[in-house]
């Protein structure tokens, strides 16, 4: 399960703010070329939109590079990594016991071997010599404590409903740890290769204490270290020259905190950051065109949507989901909020998140998807049917980028031609996460654009948002068949009789519109002259990509 950006945050405007901001959006979707950026950039069109798994390799080792990213990490603790700025970061530092490739695919890790003797039974075998950044060598004792971490009800962790079907954790060995299952869970395994994952030494996690994430070292066993972290500037990766595998290419990292997209465009542009993931849309024509460096795409894994947070008030109606949906202007957002950059989409999950599955499966899951064209006059009648003409809803927004506050100004645009009152409601970049976090932040605000990546290949990932209590199913939806059939499909190891019951989910999901689905939206990297090697892919977020850069000449 994966979060991205979302918005929201100080008090919603006038009532004369509201017109104006109405107006707008609505004039923005009627022209979609005025509106899809700076002056002088076009976009993309989705033919020009090519997708690659990596970059060409390094041809050297280099000092360092700077890298821009879009918010500053709250904690470097990994088990609070669930969003992108950590995770970007972190991927680097943390070490989980398997590892997902920039192909996607799962490899070993810090273990060098996964079985699975029994249903209920997960063994792995850790790699010896393995040392963490505080000098001590990795040992089955960290392994239990790292992953008990995450289970531990007191430490908040992010990752706690991977483990829910874990009964216990044991050290069967100096090397091996053992994992009992209290039912088969087939996605589990999956999520070792993910921040749940992540291996760190157990007493350098206990000496830090509360402070772990936020001072000192991360003791963990990455190709880098953490090292100087200047607070609302930058983040700096140290080459970590103890690492068990392939030692990185660069002495340095230089992660830039760049909370405004001009800024990190034109940081991209002058050389400033040598390069850097989640571009803004708006820039993707000025930096294909700039000659200063190359603009790649890769599989994203991720959808663009609208997420409900608040089922109390009219968007407790399904009719109003409903006429909410068809009236989006999907195709117009992809062009101006994604910058070309992305396709309409009527489903939750990406069709690559399907890409075990047989073709007769894959055709069943995106068979009886809600319609993705506007039907105005019959979203007018279900909001008429619905009795809910005139009321009011509060969609957040955010400067962090125009697939944000586009997204946001296009529900709004969406409602108002419908008789909804839609309110946006702005918070700052840097205050995303909370959102994730602190349901007090959500407070006020019935749905946010959200941008969800799958953390593994499955549709499962998404899937159980939905779930009674699931982490992000933050407007408390509940449906007992629904959470009946996410056991069932977790409970299944093979991949083709489990996506066929995962195919009865995205069908159920789809039809009562618990988030809106907008979009399918690719990984977006920028690389400069200077520097290559990183991977195209989302494969960024749990795979250390930064040992992969080096000199491009």
């Amino acid at each position: 399960m994966t979060p991205p950006r979302p918005p929201g945050g100080r008090r919603p405007p006038g009532r004369r703010g509201r017109i104006t901001a109405t107006t707008a959006a609505l004039a923005c979707l009627a022209a979609l070329a005025a509106c899809s950026g700076p002056p002088k950039d076009q976009g993309l069109t989705g033919k020009e939109v090519a997708l690659s798994t990596t970059t060409p390799r390094a041809r050297g080792e280099i000092d360092s590079f700077t890298w821009a990213v879009y918010a500053e990490p709250p904690t470097l603790d990994h088990t609070m990594a669930f969003d992108y700025p950590q995770n970007t970061i972190l991927s680097n530092v943390c070490e989980s016991l398997m590892r997902w490739t920039p192909g996607l695919t799962l490899e070993p890790g810090l273990a060098r071997r996964a079985s699975n003797p029994a249903p209920t039974t997960w063994v792995y075998d850790l790699r010896p010599g393995v040392r963490f950044h505080d000098g001590r060598t990795m040992t089955a004792d960290d392994a239990v404590h790292s992953l008990n971490r995450q289970r531990d009800p007191d430490n908040a962790a992010a990752w706690a409903q991977s483990f829910q079907n874990v009964a216990a954790i044991r050290k069967t060995g100096p090397l091996q740890i053992t994992v009992d299952l209290r039912k088969p869970d087939s996605q589990f395994p999956q999520y070792m290769a993910t921040a749940a994952g992540v291996i760190a030494s157990k007493a350098g996690v206990e000496a830090a204490g509360r402070d772990y994430g936020t001072t000192g070292g991360l003791a963990c066993t990455g190709p880098f270290e953490l090292g100087t972290w200047r607070k609302g500037q930058s983040i700096e990766l140290e080459r970590f020259d103890g690492y068990w595998g392939t030692r990185a290419k660069a002495k340095k990292a230089v992660f830039r905190i760049l909370t405004d997209p001009s800024a990190r465009t034109n940081a991209l542009l002058s050389g400033e950051a040598d390069g850097g993931y989640l571009i803004p849309t708006e820039s993707y024509g000025r930096l294909r065109e700039s000659g200063v460096g190359t603009l790649y795409f890769g599989e994203g894994l991720s959808t663009v949507n609208v997420n409900i947070t608040n089922m109390r008030g009219p968007l407790g109606d399904v009719r109003v989901r409903r006429a909410l949906s068809l009236a989006l202007d999907r195709s117009g957002f992809v062009k101006a909020g994604l910058g070309g950059a992305g396709t309409a989409t009527g489903s939750l999950t990406t069709r690559a998140a399907w890409a075990s599955a047989s073709e007769q499966t894959r055709r069943a899951a995106f068979a009886s998807l809600p319609p993705t064209a506007p039907d105005i006059r019959k979203a007018t009648a279900l909001i008429e049917e619905a009795g809910a003409k005139g009321k009011t809803l509060t969609v957040a927004t955010s400067a962090i980028g125009q697939d944000v506050s586009l997204l946001a100004t296009a529900v709004q645009a969406a409602g108002t031609r419908i008789g909804l009152d839609i309110r946006l409601r702005t918070i700052a970049p840097n205050a995303f996460t909370a959102l994730f976090t602190d349901p007090r932040a959500r407070e006020g605000i019935d749905m946010f654009p959200l941008t969800y990546y799958d953390s593994i290949t499955d549709p499962l990932d998404l899937l159980t948002s939905f779930k009674t209590g699931a982490y992000l199913n933050f407007a408390g939806y509940s449906d007992k068949r629904y959470d009946t059939l996410v056991d069932r499909a977790v409970s299944v190891y093979r991949p083709e009789q489990r996506m066929r019951i995962e195919v009865e989910l995205q069908n159920h999901a789809a039809r009562q519109l618990l988030w809106i689905p907008v979009a399918e939206w690719p990984t977006a990297l920028f690389l400069n002259k200077r520097i290559t090697g990183a991977p195209a892919t989302i494969a960024y977020m749990y795979y250390p990509w930064a040992a992969d850069v080096g000199a491009a000449r």
